[in-house]
């Protein structure tokens, strides 16, 4: 399954929120830089779905594209 994500960097409290079907907003406490917010992000979204997760694109945009397990 893929999904877009959009990513808020730096914020007080981790969560995931449905836009729609396969778009979500996520939040973390991670910076944007060196890659944690994007390690933090991953991290969530395991939890999340309980599956593994792939970012595939945006690695250095504020909307990222995963791939999903099935």
């Amino acid at each position: 399954m893929i999904i877009t994500v959009d990513v808020k960097p730096g914020q007080r409290e981790e969560n995931v929120e449905i836009i729609d079907e396969n778009h979500l907003l996520a939040k973390v406490k991670a910076p944007a830089s060196k890659g944690k917010a994007n390690k933090a992000l991953i991290k969530l979204l395991k939890k999340y779905f309980d599956k593994q997760v792939y970012l595939v694109s945006g690695f250095t945009s504020n909307r990222k594209i995963f791939e999903v397990e099935e």
